[in-house]
């Protein structure tokens, strides 16, 4: 590939956001706009990109915090052409520049790949799209007889006529660094809006005999930009939907594939079910067989072969091993990892522990700081003490211990292997190992107690 820039343009104040934050700041599947545009910028290995920002000061370089991009700020605003010549130091004297925006987060690599192929450091070329209804987008020119493009008019400098053209400009486009070079510094703003019009050096390079190419993109919402809080929530349902179709492709079987967002990467196996209403964020990787039920969420797990995860579960930061059963409504915390066949049960709490092979805490238990063995049942209503209001402190429950209810464990402790401890017990030493331990107020009954009666009040 020919050398290559980058400027994605994303000085845009937003107003229709309604919000202090600067609109490439806005999320789209989990992370800004900005940022899946960077992702594709960077797909494309080019030698260098800029990034022009304007509003929100300092915000958008500290939010990204990329050291490889050249940030450019412009101030003031005078346009997208005004834009371009603020990077112009930073753009080779060879090669090809590639004009991208910051707020149009969709636009794909292959779509990209194929524009940059129609270009060349002898030609312009255009990403341009048909719509039916074009309102608001600059209109292609092209010649009568050639159907060369011979410019591009903004729809408020555009004729009742013009504006019956349905070819509109997208703003992406590929220039020769050479020309940009040369026609940037002759732009004027001798238009409706007063601004520096990018799309006007497509008429001087018309005028210098420069070819000019247009490309399309396979899908209209690649090039979807975002002005408004209606116009993120549409972009995030048809990314939403486009992945979900992808995932669909591979094999794996929604509920719904309407109702499922992926805020990152979701890598699933063969035969993976998953209900409704699930969300996935960050780096998720479901392996064969895995069931997962609705309403759960999963953030930056992995969750090896035949593991159910039944509804209304979260866990987040976590290994989860081969034949789990996780859930319901169960709470998976970071630095929790499962090895096979671990059953965590309804209203279980797991934080920042390792339970082994075979162990169950099956209901209403909280496991913080806990390293537990193979075979163990940790009873209903089971508390691991671990935090003295200014420290954490380990757990460690050996192999086959079993753990009767409504137990309190006070770390640091050591329950030994094969122990049993009673119901309603609170431990607090290292316990010997093959023996009961129960630590209990003794029962007993008051003869001849009566329970108190409601005084009955008098009339008045």
């Amino acid at each position: 590939m020919q050398n290559l820039n980058i400027v994605i343009l994303a000085a845009g104040l937003g107003k229709r956001m309604y919000s202090t934050l600067p609109k490439v700041l806005h999320l789209v599947a989990g992370k800004p706009l900005l940022s899946h545009v960077l992702g594709t910028a960077h797909a494309l290995s080019p030698q260098k990109v800029c990034v022009v920002y304007g509003h929100g000061n300092e915000t958008v370089p500290k939010t990204i915090a990329n050291n490889e991009l050249i940030w450019v700020k412009q101030e003031p605003q005078l346009g997208t052409g005004h834009a371009l010549m603020q990077c112009l130091p930073h753009l080779d004297e060879k090669g090809i520049t590639l004009v991208l925006y910051g707020d149009v987060p969709l636009i794909r690599v292959e779509t990209l790949q194929m524009l940059i192929t129609t270009a060349s450091a002898e030609n312009l070329a255009l990403l341009t799209v048909e719509l039916n209804e074009p309102s608001g987008y600059g209109r292609i020119m092209r010649e009568i007889g050639t159907g060369k493009i011979s410019a591009i008019v903004e729809e408020k400098d555009a004729s009742t006529a013009q504006r019956q053209i349905h070819e509109t400009n997208t703003g992406i486009m590929v220039a020769p660094n050479a020309c940009l070079h040369d026609w940037l510094p002759k732009l004027e703003n001798k238009n409706a809006q007063k601004e520096y019009y990018l799309t006007d050096i497509v008429a001087m390079a018309a005028t210098a005999g420069v070819k000019i190419e247009a490309a399309h993109p396979s899908h209209t919402w690649e090039v979807l930009g975002v002005n408004s809080k209606v116009q993120l929530a549409t972009l995030e349902r048809i990314h939403q939907n486009e992945y979900a179709n992808k995932l669909l492709e591979q094999g794996v079987t929604l509920a719904d594939p309407s109702r499922i967002d992926v805020r990152g990467q979701l890598d699933c196996g063969k035969d993976v079910e998953i209900d409704i209403n699930c969300i996935f964020e960050g780096l998720v990787e479901i392996g064969d067989g895995v069931r997962i039920g609705a309403n759960s969420i999963l953030k930056n797990v992995k969750v090896e072969a035949d593991t159910i995860i039944f509804p209304f579960s979260l866990i987040e930061n976590a290994d989860i091993g081969k034949s789990c059963r996780i859930g319901p409504l169960a709470r998976i915390r970071p630095g929790t990892k499962l090895a096979s066949k671990v059953h965590v049960g309804n209203f279980v709490e797991v934080k920042n522990s390792s339970i082994a092979t075979g162990s169950k805490a099956n209901h209403l238990t909280y496991i913080g700081d806990t390293t537990i063995g193979k075979n163990v049942n940790v009873g209903a209503g089971t508390i691991t003490c671990n935090y003295d209001g200014a420290n954490k402190f380990q757990t460690i429950i050996e192999d086959n211990v079993f753990i009767g209810s409504d137990t309190q464990l006070i770390a640091p402790v050591k329950i030994a292997k094969g122990s049993t401890i009673g119901a309603g017990s609170t431990i607090t030493r290292d316990t010997p190992p093959e023996e009961l331990t129960l630590s209990r107020a003794k029962q007993m009954s008051v003869a001849g107690w009566k329970r108190p009666v409601k005084k009955t009040r008098g009339k008045e």
